[in-house]
């Protein structure tokens, strides 16, 4: 109430008027009237704050609905990458598996004609030599040979007979591993086009959640949140992970300019350090890549954290040891979980747009001691 009569004074001095005037101004009606104003005020704050109260609400089932999609297209994204690999070694497998059938049944024929020979020569020859014991006149040196010669040809008749029927067996085995083998193409078939089904539905929902979230951050001090807040996700993640782990190796600090891409053919759209909004920089580069584009370990390490996190999408935290870690962020889908053990060079990741972002591409950190560096400065030239 000073505060108003204070002002209100000031008001009557700055307007030179009667005292009449000053004191119709500092009257029990305007000490009633500001009163009224105070209390709308604060009426009005209060349903402001209901209303951002709504829409972080809003905002976060939102980001719980694009986890949900951006998991299911991951999901079913490995699996298709699964059952196109099983399918193409089930190809190459069948197509083995029929030359080999048709090399057994050439070597079926082959050893039926050498058997259908051996048992006319071996009638032939035991006929003879029951002729050569009916007639006298036959020596007994001829008669000896005779019944080797037949004696031979009953060994080898036993022989093609059995490798006939190791043949045939040969054949039935493959031809059940081949029916097997069709049949488990026929299930990937299925499979690949169920999951492909998904992915669809996922990506078209997503495509729905995202633009719902850009209507809601519409601004830029709401962007800017979103992302701070972000950030303390992220450096809470990585403050659990180094809590839950502890990685006894050597670190990259030995490594400087000398860390491979962890993309091929990258293309940086955003540098670290550069404004991303407000004060708010870069704390990583992000790289452009397409689609399932592999994305490796820079360095050997142990996989920390290995899932969704919000403004993210699907992350890789490794851990090198020394405080050293490298997050892979933005990810279409991960290939491994947390807890594994990577080398250099070896694909964690493939390419996405996971997070809410509009193109596929990397986010890519490098954390010392959790403080971020400039990747630039550790990667090769």
């Amino acid at each position: 109430m000073n505060i108003s009569l204070l002002n209100n004074s000031f008001f009557c001095r700055r307007l030179a008027t009667t005292a009449l005037v000053c004191l119709a101004f500092s009257s029990p009606i305007l000490v009633h009237a500001s009163d009224a104003e105070l209390k709308g005020m604060k009426q009005e704050i209060s349903r402001q704050n209901t209303v951002l109260s709504k829409q972080k609400k809003e905002l976060s089932s939102l980001q719980n609905s694009l986890k949900k999609h951006e998991v299911s297209i991951a999901n079913a994204s490995k699996k298709i990458r699964n059952a196109e690999q099983e399918l193409t070694t089930l190809k190459s497998s069948i197509s083995s598996l029929k030359q080999q059938q048709s090399e057994l049944t050439q070597q079926q024929i082959g050893q039926t004609e050498i058997l259908k020979d051996l048992l006319v020569n071996y009638y032939l020859t035991s006929r003879n030599n029951q002729l050569s014991n009916v007639l006298s006149g036959d020596d007994v040196t001829k008669m000896d040979r005779m019944t080797q010669y037949a004696q031979r040809i009953s060994e080898a008749r036993v022989g093609a007979i059995s490798q006939l029927e190791f043949t045939n067996m040969q054949l039935e085995e493959k031809e059940a591993d081949l029916l097997e083998k069709q049949q488990r193409q026929s299930e990937l078939l299925a499979q690949y086009k169920k999951e492909k089904v998904t992915l669809q539905t996922s990506q078209n929902k997503r495509k729905k959640t995202v633009s719902s979230i850009r209507k809601r951050i519409t601004n830029e001090s709401s962007y800017l949140n979103e992302l701070q807040q972000n950030e303390k996700r992220l450096k809470t993640a990585i403050a659990k992970a180094k809590a839950k782990n502890n990685v006894p190796m050597d670190g990259i600090g030995r490594q400087k300019g000398r860390l491979p891409w962890p993309i091929s053919n990258p293309k940086t759209l955003h540098s670290f350090g550069t404004k991303q909004t407000g004060q708010l920089t870069w704390k990583g580069m992000v790289l452009a890549g397409d689609y399932g584009t592999p994305v490796k370990a820079v360095y050997s390490g142990k996989v920390v954290f290995a899932d969704w996190l919000r403004g993210y999408g699907l992350m890789v935290l490794i851990d090198h040891g020394k405080g050293d870690m490298t997050l892979y962020g933005y990810n279409q889908s991960l290939m491994k979980k947390e807890g594994d053990k990577v080398r250099a060079g070896e694909t964690i990741a493939v390419v996405g747009d996971s997070g809410g972002q509009d193109r596929p591409s990397l986010y890519f950190e490098i954390r010392r001691n959790s403080k971020a560096q400039n990747p630039r400065s550790w990667l090769r030239r």
